[in-house]
């Protein structure tokens, strides 16, 4: 049980901290991680229950996704990394010649990166707090002498559109070699959030190097999506993919840093030169591919083999076709950054959100609360000077654990002495179906946390530590 004054719950003390891989001498670069904002004259539970429906919204559509040369040296790649209050945290991306900074949210649940593009760009229901729709940031090709526009017969038109693309470009004859006709017109969906535009082949730099002829999205058109998509899933069209990526890691800063300009940093390794060897202090559990042709979607995810979850010293029972995917694809847990809350199918939610409310059976429920924030199971604290809260923790294949902090996990409000916890399932708004991934690891669980995807050696690593 973890218990503590109840006032140290409230306050969120971060020290700075830094953490350097091992292996051979590297060139970096960083990108800066920051959350993205909230309003400040929004209820605390108005913001809760914006992000619990954003998160289902994530979940359902990872749920039921639509289809879709070896260096001798190692070059570090670093960005900063924002968080903010719409839920998502930020990188700071160079597209075209000369360059155009841009922010993009940093999505390891999907490949395609896309910025906001031409001064004609319209996003609808985009007035989210701390940010003017009209004032959106947006890439300007006709500014850039690297720009090209993709055509249809380019190879990289095909990782999205699939290799029979050329069939749905009726201008270009099989017998014709000088086809001129541009790639279909993409449309993806983000949970609540969707965007529509043209594919580019444009410069990306980075103050060590620049990687020309990058495939990007110059999105016209968007729904609910406040800044551009930086892709770091698994498909051929992500930036792990063109970089020709080793691993890549961030530290995500607490969400009490939210829109304040703390940020942490995002490194990005490419080439060769440390080989096998691990980070110094963190623990690993293996990926795996959900190889299921019915849908090939699912191979862009990061799986990682969830063997245990832990609610205090209680192993709860959580059904074994939840816990890896079966013959048809479903099941299984990958790891998402562009998920905020943690999300568990109602089966595991329910075995897990039980296992508090017995093991927290002195605290009330709080019902109407759990009603305005979207979340459950909730307990009033009121005239307790310390609570005590079972530790939530999970074990991965291999023995590795990652028990999370308290604040990962569990909401406090000072003013209503109510703590919420920070797991949502489709049991909270409406029912859903067994498919797809049956827990979706979001990034508010992995606040300070140094987070590793070690693609060369196929294997997820992670330690607790202060990230501002």
């Amino acid at each position: 049980m973890a218990s503590l004054p109840f006032i140290f719950f409230l306050s969120f003390f971060i020290i700075s901290t830094t953490l350097t891989s091992a292996g051979a001498a590297a060139a970096t670069i960083k990108l800066s991680l920051s959350p993205f904002p909230h309003p400040s004259s929004s209820h605390p539970y108005q913001i809760l229950n914006n992000l619990v429906t954003s998160s289902v919204a994530r979940a359902h559509h990872l749920k039921h996704p639509k289809a879709k040369a070896d260096n001798t040296t190692s070059s570090l790649l670093r960005a900063p990394l924002f968080s903010h209050s719409y839920g998502g945290y930020t990188i700071s991306l160079k597209f075209g010649t000369p360059p155009q900074t841009l922010p993009f949210i940093m999505d390891t649940g999907s490949s395609l990166s896309w910025f906001p593009c031409t001064s004609r760009y319209l996003c609808s229901q985009c007035a989210f707090p701390n940010v003017d729709p009209a004032k959106i940031p947006t890439f300007a090709p006709k500014l850039s002498s690297s720009s090209k526009l993709v055509g249809c017969r380019n190879p990289k038109c095909s990782w999205l559109f699939g290799p029979d693309v050329e069939s749905r470009c009726q201008d270009c004859e099989p017998t014709s070699e000088n086809c001129t006709q541009t790639c279909p017109p993409y449309i993806i969906q983000y949970g609540l959030g969707s965007t529509a535009g043209l594919l580019l082949v444009e410069n990306l730099a980075f103050p060590q190097k620049t990687f020309q002829d990058f495939l990007v999205g110059c999105s016209i058109l968007s729904n609910r999506q406040p800044a551009g998509i930086a892709g770091f899933g698994r498909s051929a069209e992500s930036i792990p993919s063109q970089l020709g990526l080793k691993k890549f890691s961030y530290c995500l800063v607490s969400r009490r840093f939210d829109d304040t300009g703390v940020s942490s940093n995002m490194l990005l390794e490419t080439g060769s030169g440390s080989g096998d060897a691990k980070t110094p202090g963190l623990s690993y559990t293996p990926f795996y591919r959900n190889q299921v042709a019915s849908n090939p979607v699912f191979k862009e995810f990061y799986y990682v083999t969830l063997r245990k979850i832990l609610v205090g010293d209680k192993h709860v029972k959580v059904p074994y076709s939840y816990l890896v995917p079966g013959s048809d694809g479903n099941g299984g847990t990958i790891v998402d950054s562009g998920s905020t809350f943690t999300f568990m199918e109602r089966p595991v939610f329910e075995v897990v959100s039980k296992e508090f409310e017995k093991q927290m059976g002195n605290y009330r429920r709080v019902r109407e609360i759990e009603n305005r924030s979207g979340l459950a199971p909730c307990f009033n604290t009121s005239g307790y000077t310390s609570i005590e809260i079972p530790e939530l923790s999970f074990q991965f294949k291999g023995g590795a654990k990652m028990a999370l902090p308290l604040v990962n996990y569990f909401s406090f409000d000072g003013d209503d002495k109510v703590v919420c916890l920070m797991i949502v399932s489709d049991n909270v708004v409406g029912q859903g179906s067994h498919s797809g991934p049956a827990i979706i690891l979001g990034s508010f669980q992995q606040q300070n946390y140094y987070i590793e995807f070690d693609i060369a050696n196929n294997r997820f690593g992670w330690a607790e530590r202060s990230c501002a």
